[in-house]
């Protein structure tokens, strides 16, 4: 897996202060899209030991709330393997922490079993997220009111609630 870029102090992609990685590699390619240059699978930097020890040592700061996973696409199988170890290794170590997830995906329809992006480890990617924050950015649906999303179709949606019940369940921050 390929990243353009850590954030070490988030406040714009999640509750509180976070740490963000921007992931290289989407199949999405939005019209609009604020980083088009991270639809490249092979953008930036490769990922690392090294760089899954900075992004911890980042986390571990009283005032960091949590991590967030921007992209590119995050929920591309390639960037999934990868980033599902991180997390397992954050929860482990960093237990209080909580864990956003931006995709252009769907979660009914392209993230669960049988869907166009669901692999071997997207279920226990998706339970190890808090929010994750779903679908394509529209440019016609633009909206610089919602808080924490570009457009009026994309939606917040509380993970651990959503597998919990079975069904989709959208978080506080989605109103």
């Amino acid at each position: 897996m390929y990243y353009s870029n850590i954030k070490k102090w988030d406040i714009a992609d999640g509750a509180g202060v976070r740490v963000t990685i921007f992931v290289s590699g989407c199949t999405n390619c939005c019209p609009g899209c604020f980083q088009p240059e991270t639809w490249d699978f092979h953008y930036g930097r490769p990922y690392t030991d090294e760089t899954k020890e900075e992004i911890l040592k980042a986390l571990d700061a009283d005032y960091i709330q949590g991590l967030t996973l921007l992209g590119g696409e995050p929920m591309e199988p390639e960037n999934q393997k990868v980033l599902v170890e991180l997390l397992k290794e954050m929860r482990k170590r960093l237990p209080g922490k909580d864990v956003w997830c931006y995709t252009g995906f769907t979660y009914e329809t392209d993230l669960r079993r049988g869907g166009a992006k669901y692999c071997d480890v997207t279920g226990e990617l998706l339970g190890l997220l808090d929010v994750l924050v779903d679908g394509r950015y529209i440019q016609e649906k633009r909206n610089l009111m919602l808080a924490f999303r570009g457009s009026e179709n994309q939606r917040v949606i509380d993970m651990k609630e959503t597998l919990k019940r079975g069904e989709t369940v959208l978080s506080p921050w989605h109103f």
